[in-house]
C-alpha cells in the first residue's frame, strides 16, 4: 500500500512538472508595425508593442540593416539615446519604448528595420522582429498622353504614348479604353517602366476621340447621333493610369 502511494505521488509530481514546462510566462512581442512603402520627405512611425508578462523591461533597441540607431532604457536618464546613422532622422521628443518617429525620410532610409526587446535580470529574455521599408520618390508631374488625334476612321492605326514623370522606382503604366483595361496585344511596353509604386501613388490622365463608320469630313457629334446620311459617330475614351 505504501509502495502504491509513493508511486502515485511520484506520478503526480511528474505530471505537475510536465504541465509547468508547458506554461511559460515569457516576454513576447504582440505587434511590430513597419510600413512597406512610404513617400520621400514624409514622416513615418515605426511601432513595437510587447507584453512583459510580469518581467521588468531592460531595453528596447531599433536597428536598420543591422546597425543600432535608437535605444530606450527606462532606468537611464534620459531613457532614450540616439546613434547617428545615414538615412535615419529620429524625432526624439515623440519617440518612446513603443514607437519611433522618423522625420523627412529619404531614399537612403530604405532598409530592413528590426525591433529588439530585452527583459531585466534574472531572465534577460530577448525577442525581436523585423520588416522591410522602401522609400519611393513620387513623380512630380501627372501622366501625359501624346501622339493622338481627336478623330479616327475605321481601320486607322492608333499610336499614342503615355509618359509618367520621373520617379524611383519607375512607375508602371496601365492603359484603359472606355473604362476597361486595354488588351495587352494593343500595347508596346518599355523596359524602364516595369516597377510599381505600391499603394502610395496612383494618377491617371484621359483623352477622348471619335470614330466614323465611313470616311467623311470631321463633324462634332455626340454618341449615337445620326449624321444626315445615316452614318454614326461613336465617342471613345482612352485613359492612362500610373500606379
Amino acid at each position: 500500500m505504501e509502495f502504491m502511494q509513493r508511486n502515485i505521488a511520484i506520478s503526480l509530481l511528474i505530471l505537475v512538472f510536465g504541465l509547468a514546462k508547458d506554461i511559460c510566462f515569457c516576454l513576447r512581442l504582440t505587434e511590430v508595425r513597419i510600413p512597406n512603402h512610404v513617400a520621400k520627405n514624409t514622416t513615418v512611425v515605426l511601432e513595437c508593442h510587447f507584453d512583459l508578462n510580469g518581467e521588468a523591461l531592460y531595453s528596447v533597441k531599433w536597428y536598420k540593416d543591422g546597425n543600432e540607431f535608437y535605444r530606450y532604457v527606462p532606468r537611464d536618464n534620459p531613457p532614450a539615446q540616439l546613434f547617428l546613422l545615414t538615412g535615419v532622422s529620429v524625432d526624439l521628443l515623440n519617440s518612446t519604448e513603443n514607437q519611433i518617429v522618423l522625420n523627412n525620410v529619404t531614399l537612403a532610409s530604405t532598409g530592413k528595420y528590426r525591433c529588439e526587446v530585452s527583459a531585466e535580470a534574472p531572465s534577460f529574455q530577448t525577442v525581436s522582429s523585423h520588416g522591410d521599408m522602401v522609400v519611393v520618390a513620387l513623380p512630380e508631374t501627372d501622366p501625359k498622353i501624346t501622339g493622338g488625334r481627336p478623330r479616327y476612321q475605321i481601320g486607322d492605326v492608333v499610336r499614342v504614348n503615355c509618359t509618367s514623370g520621373r520617379s524611383k522606382p519607375a512607375a508602371s503604366l496601365t492603359w484603359f479604353i472606355n473604362g476597361e483595361v486595354a488588351d495587352p496585344s494593343y500595347l508596346r511596353r518599355y523596359e524602364t517602366c516595369v516597377a510599381t509604386i505600391a499603394h502610395v501613388y496612383w494618377k491617371s490622365n484621359e483623352e477622348s476621340v471619335e470614330g466614323d463608320k465611313q470616311p467623311k469630313p470631321p463633324a462634332l457629334e455626340s454618341k449615337e447621333t445620326l449624321h444626315p446620311n445615316g452614318s454614326r459617330a461613336d465617342r471613345q475614351g482612352r485613359r492612362c493610369a500610373v500606379a
